[in-house]
């Protein structure tokens, strides 16, 4: 009996390290967060991805696998410009894969409409480490049936691709793909990824830290708008706006809210008709949630899409610095929150200059919202990128 018990004992602690394990793979740690970067893959669901065939895609254990089905791409709902990327992956000895980036949903010609970093024995013409129909590598060494991982950087024409930390080849483009998604693909052969997180490069500060050069009071109103010393940007009171000077169509918009209250309500809103009263898309700030469920948000949630699409869970907490990143590209919008996508809409209404009542593709202003005599927020590392056509 004693014995049976140690056994049991034992089993129970493996399998305790198993689970923790897995449970530390695809979780950013706070000093990722604090850096901007975003998790592509939540380790339980594929929300925000799409198949582009009919592989077996699904989630097992903490990873993204596939073991059949027709040549084809996961692929993000989402488009990125100039970002690092790092994705781990596990082949077996006759897989035939890789990891596309900048992709078109459907590519064709890995040579123009791509490009697509493989994962192939050395047999194969373009062995893991090159990129298909574009340039070959021969220094990478990624054995079957273990974890490696890729680092990638894009920046412009350029891109560097790092294999277990080592730097395997870098590939400069004379015509070069600037945006488009990022996908993993099934060819031939089992095939898991994991740990699959970006960081947004090539971003620019829009708030200085020191006034606000840039934006307008014009439609203050009852807010109050002032610079801390700590060189954040600070709201109380309402109804009011702060509105952008600037106008932005597609962009990347990343920053740090601190919501210094219980539950209060607060917006970024994007693609504004220019000097009108919040006449745009908003990207909710409300950490409240419904019974302690962080899965049932009060009012849409940190990072919904206001009166759209609520945020699929309540990530950010009151009285702590959180991180947003807000992505929109033409009629679709994803938004993380310390790096946690919360949201994935597509606006599929019929053309209309306000976004209130209709898609908006058009530039507009972005409005920092003071929402009723309770606000207390603050602002800081207000930064943008806007995405290539």
């Amino acid at each position: 009996m004693r014995t049976f018990s140690i056994l049991i004992f034992a089993a129970i602690i493996v399998l305790a390290t198993q689970l923790t394990a897995t449970a530390a793979n695809n979780r950013l740690t706070p000093e990722q967060i604090g850096e901007g970067w975003i998790s592509l893959f939540d380790g339980e669901t594929l929300f925000g991805w799409q198949p582009t065939s009919e592989v077996d895609w699904h989630v097992a254990d903490g990873e993204i696998r596939a073991t059949q089905g027709p040549i084809g791409l996961l692929a993000t709902t989402t488009q990125f410009a100039d970002f690092e990327l790092h994705v781990e992956f596990k082949a077996t000895e006759t897989s035939n894969s890789g990891v596309f980036l900048r992709t078109s949903l459907n590519p064709t010609d890995p040579a123009t409409d791509c490009y697509e970093l493989n994962i192939a024995p050395k047999s194969n013409d373009f062995p893991t480490g090159s990129f298909v129909a574009r340039k070959k590598s021969s220094t990478a060494n990624a054995k079957a049936n273990q974890w490696h991982a890729y680092d990638i950087t894009a920046l412009g024409n350029t891109i560097t691709v790092q294999l277990n930390g080592k730097t395997i080849i870098e590939y400069v483009d004379p015509q070069p793909r600037l945006c488009g998604h990022i996908g993993l693909q099934l060819n031939q052969g089992p095939i898991a990824f994991r740990n699959i997180r970006l960081k947004p490069l090539s971003t620019k500060p829009i708030f200085n830290g020191r006034d606000l050069e840039g934006w307008n009071t014009d439609r203050a109103e009852k807010s109050e708008f002032s610079v801390t010393p700590e060189g954040e940007l600070r709201v109380i009171n309402g109804k009011g706006q702060l509105e952008s000077d600037a106008v932005y169509g597609d962009f990347i918009l990343q920053l740090e809210c601190f919501v210094d209250g219980d539950s209060l309500n607060s917006g970024i809103f994007f693609r504004c008709i220019p000097g009108d009263t919040m006449m745009g898309y908003e990207s909710q700030i409300h950490n409240g949630m419904k019974d302690g469920d962080p899965t049932q948000p009060a009012d849409c949630g940190t990072g919904g899409i206001f009166r759209r699409q609520n945020a699929r869970r309540i990530v950010a907490s009151d009285h702590e610095w959180f991180t947003k990143t807000l992505i929109a590209d033409g009629p679709h919008i994803a938004v993380w929150v310390n790096g946690h996508q919360v949201s994935d809409w597509t606006d599929d209404r019929k053309p209309n200059e306000n976004p209130r009542r209709g898609l908006r593709l058009e530039p507009g202003t972005l409005i920092i919202q003071g929402h009723d005599p309770t606000t207390d927020l603050r602002f800081r590392n207000f930064r943008v990128v806007e995405l290539p056509k």
